[in-house]
């Protein structure tokens, strides 16, 4: 069996964060593991609580996992600090990760910043030259290509500059922002769009950590970039369309709608 590691915030609700990361390495046939960067009090209508860990405990998790369960792949999400970014960095780096998906949790799709400035840039100058792949949402990608983006032709100039500046692949996710759910790939030599159905489930709680996890996944079973995402696609579309609706807010999707057998 492949093996996955997460890198991300805790979503106590369980639609988000590595309890998301984890239902799709299951659901997608690979043995999960994580490392947590921080505890949220978090549910379908919002945020009330985050408690950090510490570089030096963040360290200690990734050490455990690399020294006796090595992943095939490795996914990163919410990271809220420098000291945090640089520890991932250096133990990425000291162990020869491969097949790295950063989903870069820097801007809401709302506009909202989730990252002081001073993580911001560090996340760019040490995590993302280490990605394979990485993941932004348009208000991600607006910042990391230093300009707006209002439609296709925009998410292509974005992309360019964003591989550009960092060496990596970059999957550009569509959104309301520009009014579909198409997302856009590309490796610096090509671009290539993944069209996205149209599925009208407003609970969406988690689809960018469940998209970069099914990515991982499938990248640790060998698959090529292109045919990582359309299945990670694919699989985000059948979580939404099973029509999962828990909670007062924005509900979670259902990551186990494929899963059959007597238990």
């Amino acid at each position: 069996m492949k093996t996955v590691l997460t890198i991300a915030g805790s979503d106590c609700s369980g639609g988000a964060g590595i309890q998301a990361d984890l239902k799709t390495m299951l659901a997608n046939g690979v043995y999960g593991m994580s490392a947590v960067t921080a505890l949220t009090a978090q549910n379908t209508t919002g945020v009330y609580g985050i408690m950090e860990a510490s570089p030096e405990f963040l360290a200690a998790q990734l050490d455990c996992v690399f020294q006796d369960i090595r992943p095939d792949a490795v996914k990163t999400g919410m990271v809220g600090s420098s000291g945090l970014i640089r520890v991932i960095g250096q133990k990425l780096e000291d162990y020869h990760a491969d097949n790295i998906v950063v989903d870069p949790v820097m801007v809401s799709t709302s506009g909202s910043r989730l990252l002081v400035e001073e993580a911001m840039e560090t996340l760019k100058t040490v995590l993302l030259p280490l990605a394979d792949v990485i993941t932004p949402n348009i208000p991600e990608a607006e910042v990391l290509a230093s300009m707006k983006i209002s439609g296709g032709e925009d998410m292509e100039r974005a992309a360019a500059r964003i591989h550009d500046s960092f060496g990596c692949a970059v999957l550009c996710k569509g959104g309301h922002r520009v009014k579909d759910a198409d997302d856009l790939l590309y490796d610096g030599r090509e671009f290539v769009w993944f069209r996205g159905r149209h599925i009208h489930n407003p609970n969406t709680h988690g689809t960018g950590c469940t998209l970069s996890s099914a990515i991982a996944s499938n990248l640790a079973k060998g698959m090529d970039l292109k045919e990582a995402v359309r299945r990670a696609k694919n699989y985000i579309s059948g979580a939404l369309e099973a029509g999962l609706d828990l909670g007062r807010g924005a509900g979670p999707m259902d990551h186990g709608f494929a899963v059959k057998g007597d238990y």
